[in-house]
């Protein structure tokens, strides 16, 4: 199957509010970025079908649903809603698409279960909303895109999953859906003392759980001794049908909600390595709140799943798409640095790995050898 790419013109101008974190543009970025460069055609693309109520409530209540789509209509909640579901609040506010985008997003997310009954290659950069749960939004989140994903690739008879998360945050929302479920091999990498303080190196579920906390200033050394010492050899164990990658775009230095230092390069080797893993793959979006680096970084994911060699610097039209973006409100808007613009590739960013990184990972080993 040719490398599909999902994506909806509803995350253009769509905004969760002037002061939010999501209220940069990403998805839609990406989508000019990539075409700006040659790598999106139309054999390539496919507008994301909105999911509807009652594939929603497959994992999500139909109170909440239904709260949702009312939050929507109304403009606004009642303070029993926002108690009961956690929506209209400063981190889940209600703003106008507050139904219509994330049933988007979980709409792809589910189409590409189903694309994926033959094996392929589905990119879904809306997705990866990774904190939502059953009965109310979480995180910035309020669908739970990835669980829906890997029950929808389950209706197709794929049962033997490996859901890999490389998010700055821990996927909680997703635990809580799947971490009793040994068909379900979960894996997380996440920064340390960083919400949702969920994710505890010790925290094993059914026995196919494992957790890689990250200190603050993790390198790029450090995430491809995750890759080699914890990702690639627990997929290896578990012998998925598929795999479903988490690609936050969180993680690296210019990002304003995490203190991890790496360059995209890291999230690009992980994207390269799970190719080479599996027939079937789902890469998903997920957090990144610096418009220049989200764009940059999803791009390139789109880039390494396609083949494509990433120039030393951009097209003038590629350019232009970086240059006219925005940052209100926040000092990385201020005078942001040339390469920004200029180029999708970072500096590597190398440290060795830290003597903390090093020892959880003899830890989550040491567990291997005993749970295998």
């Amino acid at each position: 199957m040719t490398p599909r790419f999902i994506g909806s013109e509803i995350y253009r101008g769509s905004s969760y509010g002037p002061t939010h974190p999501l209220r940069v543009p990403r998805v839609s970025t990406v989508m000019d970025l990539a075409r700006a460069m040659g790598w999106l055609t139309p054999m390539h693309y496919l507008t994301s079908p909105r999911a509807k109520p009652a594939a929603l409530t497959n994992w999500h209540t139909p109170d909440y649903i239904a709260a949702l789509q009312q939050a929507e209509a109304r403009g606004t909640v009642s303070d029993a809603v926002r108690a009961r579901h956690d929506l209209g609040t400063a981190s889940n506010p209600v703003y106008p698409e507050v139904f219509r985008r994330p049933a988007t997003a979980a709409g792809g997310s589910i189409l590409a279960g189903r694309l994926l009954r033959e094996p392929g290659i589905v990119y879904n950069p809306g997705g990866g909303t990774h904190h939502g749960l059953p009965d109310r939004a979480n995180g910035f989140c309020y669908l739970n895109d990835p669980v829906l994903a890997i029950l929808s690739l389950r209706h197709e008879g794929i049962e033997r999953v490996a859901y890999v998360d490389i998010d700055a945050h821990h996927c909680d929302g997703v635990a809580h859906a799947f971490s009793d479920d040994p068909r379900v091999c979960l894996i997380s990498t996440h920064e340390d003392r960083r919400w949702p303080f969920t994710g505890a190196i010790h925290d094993r579920g059914a026995g196919n759980e494992w957790n890689l906390p990250l200190p603050k200033e993790a390198s790029d050394d450090d995430m491809d001794a995750a890759l080699h010492r914890l990702i690639l050899p627990r997929i290896a164990d578990h012998r998925p049908q598929a795999i479903v990658l988490q690609c936050g775009a969180d993680a690296v230095s210019e990002d304003p909600l995490s203190r991890l230092a790496l360059s995209n390069g890291a999230h690009w080797r992980v994207v390269r390595a799970l190719m080479n893993a599996t027939d079937r793959l789902l890469v998903l979006g997920g957090g990144g709140y610096n418009p220049w680096s989200v764009g940059r970084l999803w791009t390139g994911v789109w880039a390494t799943l396609t083949g494509q060699d990433i120039p030393d610097r951009l097209s003038v039209q590629a350019q232009k798409v970086l240059r006219e973006l925005e940052f209100p409100g926040h000092r990385l808007g201020r005078n942001p640095p040339d390469h920004w613009f200029t180029t999708l590739a970072d500096a590597p960013r190398r440290s060795g790995i830290s003597k903390v990184v090093d020892a959880r990972l003899r830890v989550l080993e040491d567990r291997a050898r005993v749970w295998v």
